[in-house]
């Protein structure tokens, strides 16, 4: 029976953007990967193809932090982690700490039919080479400057950027950034990507939540794709938490009200995007802003002017 397929996705979540043209870029680009995925769901292609193709469009934004553009840990070096989530098969795969590749989800998908379907940098460098993947060098000048800019201040900042903006001029706070896609298609199936270039001027092989099912979840009731400080989406177990309450029996909302009260309470810093088989789609931060846009089978909508911190939760049924 065809269903109305539903979308959303992220591009980070911290501080505000620092203009209004920063702003007008960022929803520029959430809003036309929307647009593009959100037509391949409507031309029958499956919750799981259309999450790894968003993925790649965002991987490909260079403002994000994930793929090009991807942040650099403390020795300099770019080291990215992705992860795919088959609702349907409730079947988790994905790559942490993979370098030299443009597209890290596409790993994962990979993964995905593998009898071991994570693996870290070792493994997936190896898995770079069985498959032939070009090497590819994600690195942007911006990001460069970001890390020499630390680098002089002997890096006393603990996080990089959550968005590339052209003069660096991102506030201390804004320093969270992952890529995520959700979807839910014609056939009623449920998909969840998430793909991050870490935190940033880290400790060396720091491991983000995104290739962990805390930072990204799904199975046949509902699916998460999380962004933030993945120590918080961690300590919470965000995703799987979100999609746990909903299989339990609660209402999409009520679970992601429920864990973002919870998040709060313990001053965690993260964001989480989400859509239910009912085809409700719902959005939660704790941080300042929340980067995300969707599609709710009329028309496109976002998050970037939600700026309310008391405000912890939107939802469109």
């Amino acid at each position: 029976m065809s269903v109305q397929p539903k979308l959303i996705i992220h591009g980070g979540a911290g501080g505000h953007l620092q203009s209004e043209e920063g702003e007008i870029i960022v929803r520029q680009a959430l809003h036309s990967v929307v647009e593009k995925i959100y037509s391949m769901l409507l031309d029958d292609v499956s919750a799981k193809e259309a999450v790894v193709k968003g993925c790649q469009l965002l991987e490909d934004k260079t403002i994000f932090n994930a793929g090009t553009g991807s942040v650099l840990q403390s020795d300099g070096q770019i080291r990215m982690s992705a992860s795919l989530m088959d609702g349907s098969k409730q079947r988790f795969s994905g790559v942490i700490n993979v370098s030299r590749v443009k597209h890290p989800i596409e790993l994962a998908q990979f993964l995905q039919s593998e009898e071991d379907r994570v693996l870290s940098d070792n493994g997936a460098a190896e898995l770079l080479r069985e498959l032939n993947v070009p090497i590819y060098d994600p690195l942007i000048d911006i990001r460069l400057k970001e890390w020499m800019q630390e680098r002089y201040d002997h890096f006393h900042k603990q996080m990089a950027g959550v968005i590339a903006e052209q003069e660096l001029t991102l506030p201390h706070e804004a320093r969270k950034g992952t890529i995520g896609v959700v979807a839910l298609d014609c056939h009623g199936k449920i998909a969840a990507g998430t793909s991050t270039g870490g935190k940033g001027l880290e400790r060396i092989g720091r491991v983000s939540d995104s290739a962990m099912p805390a930072g990204n979840y799904a199975n046949d009731d509902a699916g998460v794709s999380c962004t933030g400080v993945g120590e918080d989406i961690m300590d919470e177990c965000l995703a799987a938490k979100v999609v746990i309450r909903v299989t339990d029996g609660s209402t999409l909302k009520k679970a992601m009200t429920r864990s973002m009260q919870e998040s709060q309470s313990r001053n965690r810093d993260l964001g989480a995007i989400a859509i239910a088989q009912s085809g409700a789609i719902a959005w939660g931060k704790t941080s300042e802003v929340l980067l995300a846009a969707y599609h709710d089978g009329s028309q496109i909508g976002d998050t970037l002017s939600w700026t309310d911190r008391q405000e912890l939760m939107g939802c469109c049924e």
